[in-house]
């Protein structure tokens, strides 16, 4: 396509919106806009497999801005190309998703263009990016999910998955180490259809990145398996072009281009600097800049006639033809595959599949038990056999964690048609490469050792604030790591999970409450879960005499009771439920009236209605003893001021399991004792 004066008016109307906007809101980020506007351009009027009037569209290119703090460059082009808003279920609408006055109230209240770029909120935003480096690594677990889906689903004369994944990053995105963890994790696999546009213009908040950031970064990224492309100047629009048809024509690594630009392009005396990245450029030099694109300077917020049309004739043409070309090849995919069809359906709506749950073990009484990371290995394997999209794997702790699916592959450099991923020791990435599979409708899990979820916890933050259904399991969850010694002994980050607002923490208490887990996970769709489970063996209880399993859904539930209101409540979770079951017998033989709580989860219970509620946890009953081997933070809403927590205070220690416990009071005795002594106090 020649590049006439159009192609530069629509250029700088990227600028100028976003230099307007920043100005408006007295906040954001102005330079990068200012220098990406003609990558972004031409990447879209020109290459982007995107239709702005169906932008759920499976088949579509993901395009990722991981410098989350430009977001007025995609604002602009959400705004500029028409892209519709899309409810909550998929539905799309005509308005717009980005609408003029929703540009000037950029950065404002319940506004659809917020500092940073929120999936979910602002239809057209593929991905969350803000913290850096998330970003792009979410775009390496959508790449893989393209060709996870292309190995699935298409059939001979039916391509329905090929889609490409771009990503631009900045320097920002390039320094933090989530990024080169995804970037090595690409290159091991021959990502061919990742695309990421590094915008190197060597400025950071602190001034020029020769501060902080001199490595070459080109050979890094060769180091990595990856092509590397350059572009010397942004505003060449022939060379971009050429190296984006070059990232094309690629099919056997993923592609970094390297694009050079000057942050704040055309600002008079902030051109090239620090001041013009986090900062509103003020009103001479905005005046200045429009002055040097030939703008009219007092001018805001002005989209001249012709922009939105020649967005329309090129990518909004393109991508309508493209997606309708692609709708009548699946009304025949429907004729010829229907099983495969209904699949990718479901799939796409987040619903399960038939029959997902009929091999999901019961497992008999036994004192002995299973540790819950053996019985979660039977339950996820029973699953993942009637859930085809099912797909995980953990961080070379396979073995440890149990999350291998034995009756599949691995996903192997050039084949992805796997199940079980080996992601290596890359926690940081993993956790963001799960988002980046579940944004792409597959249902992803990762596995790591408990105290490591404080590496994923970035990717789980962000899993909850776009309400997506990660799955993130974690094993070894407590002192229970005995010999390994306080730095491989979770403590503290039961409660810093649960202080994650919209995530489900579960912890269940043996065999069949692990069951019940994955009955409570399987249906998600718009909450992430946090899975716990123990490395030692846990006695099965025997549910003809305990309280049903099934009781894990609602949260809390009555294990074990007394005739009428109990005189004292025990409340624990995972391995520390037997310990309070134990308890619950000597005092029950002594004539003592109580009761055992097993509380898998908080935020389930929370959910439940007051009655239900109160019938567990009676207010009335002050005499109450909590158990768990973490941090005894938050535990004092559900035992109140009255009651006692035996918990973590301190860190752990190198020992064997049964002396730790002894030396933290995780034993029966204990038990009986710290329930006595709310019982005395309660009488009082």
């Amino acid at each position: 396509m020649p590049h006439d004066p159009t192609d530069w008016l629509c250029i700088n109307t990227i600028r100028t919106l976003a230099m307007d906007a920043v100005e408006q809101a007295h906040s954001g980020h102005p330079g990068a806009p200012m220098a990406l506007a003609p990558v972004a351009y031409q990447l879209w009027q020109q290459e982007l497999r995107y239709d702005p009037t169906q932008p759920v569209w499976p088949n579509r290119d993901r395009f990722v801005l991981s410098n989350g703090h430009a977001s007025m460059l995609l604002y602009a082009l959400l705004h500029l190309t028409g892209v519709r808003r899309v409810t909550g279920e998929d539905s799309v609408e005509q308005q717009v998703a980005v609408s003029l006055e929703d540009i000037k109230k950029f950065r404002q209240l319940d506004s659809s263009t917020p500092g940073h770029p929120e999936y979910r909120w602002t239809s057209g935003v593929e991905t969350t990016t803000g913290p850096l480096g998330q970003g792009v690594s979410n775009s390496v677990g959508m790449a893989m999910a393209s060709q996870w889906l292309a190995n699935h689903f298409n059939r001979p004369g039916f391509e329905l998955f090929d889609y490409d994944v771009w990503a631009i990053c900045g320097d920002g995105d390039l320094m933090e180490g989530v990024a080169s963890e995804a970037a090595s994790m690409a290159g091991h696999l021959k990502l061919s259809n990742l695309c990421w546009i590094y915008d190197s213009n060597h400025i950071s908040i602190d001034g020029s990145t020769e501060l902080a950031f001199t490595e070459d970064v080109g050979r890094r990224f060769e180091a990595y398996g990856w092509r590397v492309l350059r572009v010397a100047d942004a505003n060449d629009l022939e060379a971009l072009s050429s190296a984006f048809r070059a990232f094309k024509q690629e099919r056997g690594q993923p592609t970094l281009i390297i694009v050079h630009s000057l942050i704040g392009f055309g600002a008079p005396k902030k051109q090239g600097t620090a001041s013009a990245h986090g900062e509103a450029l003020g009103e001479a030099e905005i005046k200045g800049a429009k002055k040097n694109y030939g703008w009219p300077e007092d001018a805001k917020f002005l989209v001249p006639d012709g922009v939105r049309e020649r967005f329309a004739q090129g990518v909004g043409a393109r991508g309508h033809k493209l997606r309708t070309e692609w709708e009548a090849k699946l009304a025949e995919y429907k004729k010829q595959h229907p099983e495969q069809a209904e699949q990718l359906q479901r799939m796409q709506r987040r619903e399960l599949p038939e029959g997902w749950d009929k091999e999901l073990p019961t497992f008999p009484a036994d004192p002995k038990g299973l540790a819950s990371r053996d019985s979660s290995g039977k339950v996820l394997n029973a699953l993942a056999k009637n859930y085809p999209w099912l797909v995980g794997g953990s961080a070379d702790l396979n073995p440890s964690t149990k999350t291998y699916l034995t009756f599949s592959g691995p996903m192997r450099p050039g084949d992805l048609s796997g199940r079980n991923i080996h992601y290596g020791v890359r926690e940081h990435a993993m956790g963001a490469i799960t988002n980046g599979l579940a944004l792409s409708r597959l249902r992803a899990y990762s596995a790591t050792f408990f105290i490591f979820s404080d590496y994923e916890r970035p990717a789980i933050r962000l899993s909850s604030i776009m309400e997506i259904p990660s799955i993130h399991i974690f094993t070894h969850d407590s002192i229970g790591v005995g010999e390994d010694g306080p730095t491989h002994q979770p403590v503290e980050q039961l409660a810093s999970l649960r202080a994650i607002p919209g995530l489900i923490v579960l912890r269940p208490a043996d065999a069949n409450e692990v069951t019940e887990a994955w009955r409570v996970i399987a249906p998600l769709t718009h909450q992430p879960v946090v899975l716990v489970l123990t490395r030692q063996a846990l006695p099965t209880l025997d549910r003809t005499k305990y309280g049903p399993a099934s009781g894990l859904a609602k949260g809390a539930y009555i294990l074990a009771d007394s005739e009428g209101t109990p005189d004292v409540i025990l409340i624990g979770t995972g391995s520390e439920v037997h310990l309070c079951v134990e308890a619950y017998e000597k005092l029950k033989s002594e004539g003592i009236k109580a009761r055992v709580v097993s509380m898998p989860s908080w935020e389930l219970f929370e959910q439940q209605d007051e009655a239900y509620r109160e019938k567990v946890l009676p207010r009335a009953v002050t005499a109450r003893v909590a158990v768990e081997q973490g941090a005894a933070f938050g535990w004092e809403r559900w035992v109140g001021l009255s009651g006692k927590v035996i918990g973590m205070r301190t860190f752990g220690a190198s020992a064997p399991l049964k002396n730790l416990l002894q030396k933290f009071g995780f034993n029966t005795e204990k038990v009986l004792e710290t329930a006595r002594e709310v019982l005395k106090s309660a009488k009082q």
